[in-house]
């Protein structure tokens, strides 16, 4: 899919991210994809903020995944395996969920309380 591309920052790391706004591109996600670049991601932009569940049904690559308040404060971040379909909850009501590769956000001591900047949250502010 040929999604458009959004520039987000967490502090002074950037992720160039595609952003899946429609209910066909968040389903189809990133599966059966095999590799992202490193400082690739995918950023669901859900019409509803409301608590969101998302899984790895046909995703090789293992994942971490953000849930995102509105202002651009990550709630929650929790790691994804390949293919497992026990899903993982905001267990808050969210819109957005970024997406990026396993491990990204410890690496670069992101935690949740961070703040993702980017154009999606300055509208939203």
């Amino acid at each position: 899919m040929n999604l458009p591309r959004v520039q987000l920052a967490v502090g002074e790391h950037l992720i160039e991210a595609r952003v899946a706004r429609t209910g066909e591109e968040r389903a189809l996600g990133l599966m059966f994809r095999r590799e992202m670049e490193e400082n690739e991601g995918m950023l669901f932009w859900c019409e509803e903020c409301a608590v969101q569940n998302f899984w790895m049904k046909d995703t090789p690559l293992p994942l971490s995944i953000a849930f995102i308040d509105d202002d651009g404060t990550i709630l929650k971040i929790a790691d994804l395996q390949p293919h497992c379909l026990e899903g993982e909850s905001s267990e808050r009501p969210v819109r957005f969920v970024l997406e990026v590769n396993q491990g990204w956000f410890a690496q670069r001591g992101i935690r949740a309380g961070a703040r993702v900047a980017g154009p999606v949250f300055l509208e939203r502010v």
